[in-house]
């Protein structure tokens, strides 16, 4: 992801540009601040232009970075659209009242658990949570049953998480809106003892895959994507769904709204109902990114199903981004 974000930081690829929030911007030009999925954004970004003639500008940057950066700001804030990689950042600036009501014919659009109770932000991509495992240091018989029982006492040393990244961060918020506070403090402490600090994702993959952990906590789209790239770093690794509702088959739901400040909602709103219909989310199903589309009789073949993944049911906008984090801190993971 971070490669994702140098490359736009620098891209120019028509009416995608990457831009700052002190410089000008044409009054006829949306600004989108948020820079997820990198050479997706962009492809989005260009049909949707070609579709409305509207143009948009990228201030790419982390989800939480630029939703601080939003809150900060507040309604003097240049940003006619936020979109975020994971939903907590959406929560963080929704909580502020900085959204605007998404158009009802866009939510009609979206499945319903790919959307807040409030209806104040959309979702437009999921990933699906997975154990990432070696399958000669773990084969399946081994595997645990739920992503709960990494805490347990017979898998110290055994399991890799990246605790600084905003994927496991997420997954820290399901496992709080599913199972409490009480329950998520003893299974963060668990993961401290047990746990083997990672910078990211791809580094637990490649751990992974190179027999240094057996385990690791993961998104589905990084395997998927090494695998589609020749599986040079995942020739050994494997991923278990958990499904049956379970913490560790949460979808992540990546997230987009218009802010209430925009001069220009009317075009925000056009760009949210393009993202979320069919033929933008058939951009996400062509794409590389190996993300899952939300819309009905859009998919990946490539992917496992998302009929079958199970997952349980989290509203979007109950997820606690500040809690994760002063829970992870207190058990000394962050």
């Amino acid at each position: 992801m971070r490669q994702w974000r140098r490359l736009l930081a620098v891209l120019v690829i028509g009416t995608l540009v990457a831009c700052g929030s002190g410089s000008g911007d044409d009054k006829d030009t949306l600004v989108v601040y948020g820079a997820p999925h990198g050479e997706l954004l962009s492809t989005m970004v260009e049909k949707f232009t070609q579709q409305t003639g509207i143009k948009v500008k990228v201030r790419p940057g982390a989800d939480s970075e630029l939703a601080n950066q939003i809150v900060q700001e507040g309604k003097a804030s240049r940003a006619d659209v936020f979109m975020t990689e994971n939903s907590p950042a959406m929560g963080l600036v929704d909580a502020k009242g900085l959204f605007a009501r998404v158009d009802d014919a866009t939510v009609a659009q979206v499945p319903a658990g790919f959307v807040p109770s409030n209806h104040n932000w959309v979702g437009y991509a999921a990933r699906s949570t997975v154990l990432v495992h070696n399958a000669k240091a773990l084969p399946d018989d081994q595997l645990p049953a739920s992503l709960m029982d990494l805490a347990q006492p017979a898998w110290q040393n055994r399991v890799g998480i990246a605790p600084s990244g905003a994927d496991f961060q997420a997954i820290v918020s399901a496992v709080l809106a599913l199972k409490g506070t009480a329950a998520t403090e003893q299974w963060l402490a668990g993961l401290k003892r047990n746990a083997k600090i990672y910078t990211n994702n791809i580094a637990i993959l490649k751990a992974v895959d190179t027999g240094e952990v057996p385990a690791g906590i993961s998104y589905h789209y990084y395997w998927y994507k090494d695998r589609a790239a020749g599986g040079t770093g995942s020739a050994n690794a494997e991923l278990k769904f958990f499904g049956k509702a379970d913490p560790g088959a949460f979808l992540s739901v990546s997230g987009a709204g218009v802010l209430a400040s925009s001069p220009k909602k009317a075009q925000a709103q056009k760009f949210l109902a393009f993202i979320t219909s069919k033929a933008g989310q058939q951009v996400l199903a062509d794409s590389k990114a190996m993300e899952y589309p939300i819309a009905d009789g859009v998919a990946n073949p490539a992917l496992k199903p998302m009929a079958e993944l199970d997952p349980p049911a989290v509203d979007p906008a109950k997820l606690n981004g500040p809690e994760v984090i002063r829970l992870m801190q207190q058990a000394g993971l962050l």
